[in-house]
């Protein structure tokens, strides 16, 4: 498949080992590069620090453990994500309402649609002065 999200350096944040699969293969699909899958909070944060993410998929829940901590590393380094969750947006901590979810399971057309809104929405003139701040 060929679109927008070509290259794109996805950080993947699952604690389900096949749904980490099925989003890799999904991305993989999207012509997007998975940089790196975490299933534990300590785990993402250090791909933070040692591989190039452009944009991450986060589970809200990681074996009980929220993934808001990952977000907030996220959101301080400008690197935009969105949540993914079975339970509905509801769950999302109220620092983070504003950041898009989607539903799992996954399905390649929402996937696609969300990834690229986010993308597109984050190189907007906005995000871009944030960047440079």
């Amino acid at each position: 498949m060929t679109n927008g999200l070509s290259g794109l350096r996805v950080l993947i944040v699952e604690d389900e080992f096949l749904i980490a699969m099925l989003l890799e293969d999904l991305l993989v699909e999207l012509g997007c590069v998975v940089s790196g899958s975490a299933s534990k909070p300590a785990q993402a944060l250090e791909l933070l620090e040692t591989v190039g993410v452009d944009i991450a998929v986060l589970d809200v829940n990681l074996e009980g453990v929220d993934s808001f901590g990952i977000a907030a590393a996220l959101k301080a380094k400008k690197i935009p994500f969105m949540f993914a969750t079975g339970y509905g947006g509801s769950r999302v901590s109220q620092e983070f309402a504003s950041y898009p979810v989607i539903q799992k399971p996954y399905r390649l057309e929402e996937l696609a649609g969300a990834l690229d809104d986010l993308w597109r929405n984050a190189n907007s003139t906005g995000a871009d002065a944030l960047r440079s701040t």
